[in-house]
Parts: structure tokens; sequence; C-alpha cells
């Protein structure tokens, strides 16, 4: 039997976890049946779970993979990067099923309590690059001074949150590219003082 390459095992990880993200995205957690996942995926049950546990290990997989993603992006660019590339991707699939499993992920830190804290330590870790990068920015002269960091990452935070509930609800994204940039402007020194 020809063995199989540990490239070949990680495409097809990948694989799985795209038609997942959108199933969970289009059924939510509950609706992502094994059934569905199998139709998503192209692939029986026990190649799904040859990769992953179970259902709730998938879907920690998927978004554990959009964690790390985005810590990579607020790590080099910053989180209102991640606004702009949201919106830049708006109409994507992609996208979408990104979008949806974030909400799955906030409805999930509500009603699951196991899931939160399993979860915990993700969302650490986005707060944490959030965090160094803004460190980063008011050492460089470029962030405000006058505001603590934590009161701007939290700001940073909600403005994230709240563009992704407003693609989540399908309101249109070409008008927020100027929204984004007061954004940025809200927590940058301002120009006289740089």
């Amino acid at each position: 039997m020809p063995r199989v390459s540990q490239d070949q095992l990680e495409a097809r990880r990948q694989e799985i976890l795209g038609a997942a993200r959108a199933c969970f995205a289009r059924h939510g957690y509950e609706g992502a049946t094994v059934r569905r996942l199998e139709q998503a995926t192209g692939l029986s049950r026990g190649a799904i779970f040859h990769h992953f546990r179970d259902k709730d290990s998938l879907f920690l997989a998927v978004a554990e993979d959009d964690a790390v993603a985005m810590v990579e992006t607020v790590a080099r660019n910053g989180l209102v990067q991640v606004m702009r590339d949201l919106l830049d991707r708006a109409m994507s699939p992609d996208t979408a099923g990104w979008l949806g499993s974030q909400l799955e992920v906030s409805r999930r830190l509500r009603t699951d309590p196991a899931f939160a804290q399993r979860w915990a330590q993700r969302s650490a870790a986005i707060a944490e690059a959030t965090r160094e990068r803004l460190i980063r920015q008011r050492d460089a002269g470029v962030l405000r001074d006058d505001v603590p960091i934590d009161v701007l990452a939290q700001f940073l935070e909600l403005a994230y949150d709240g563009l992704v509930l407003h693609l989540a609800m399908g309101r249109p994204a070409g008008d927020l590219g100027p929204v984004l940039d007061l954004v940025e402007e809200a927590v940058r020194r301002p120009a006289a003082k740089r």
C-alpha cells in the first residue's frame, strides 16, 4: 500500500477545514450534522474523523485556524488591517464562511462553558498580539500616548466586533473604508505631535 506523505495529509486536512468552515457557517454548529459535513467535504465520516477526533474538534480547528491567521495579520499590520482585509473580501464565499464561523464561535462562547474554556487561549493570543502591536506603534511615536494601551485595544476590539456583525447581517461593505480610516486615526498620534 502506498504511503501518504505529510504534505498530502496536511493538504487533505486543509480541504476538510475549508469545507467544514462553509458548512458550519451555513448551518451553525448544531445544524452541521455529520451527514452535511460528509456532503460538504466529499469524504466519508471515517476520512473526516481520521483527521479530527470529533465534530467539536473539527469546529475548534476551524476557529483556531482563523484565529492563527488573525494573530499573524495583527502582529504584522494591526487589527485595523484585519478589518480592511474583511472589507476587501466581503463578497467572497470564503469570507462569508469565516464570518459565519466567527458568529458561531460567539454563540458557543455564550452557551458552552467547555468550549469557552478551550477558546480562552486563542482569544488571549489575539488580544496579546493586538496589545504588542499597539506598544510597538506607541514606542515608534505613531500611536497616541494620552490613552492607556488597554483602552485602545478594547476600542479596536469593539470596532472589529461591530464590523463582523455588520457584515454578517448582510449590510453593505462598500462604504466602510472611511469608517475604518476614522478608527485608525482615533488611535494615532495627531500629526502635529509626530
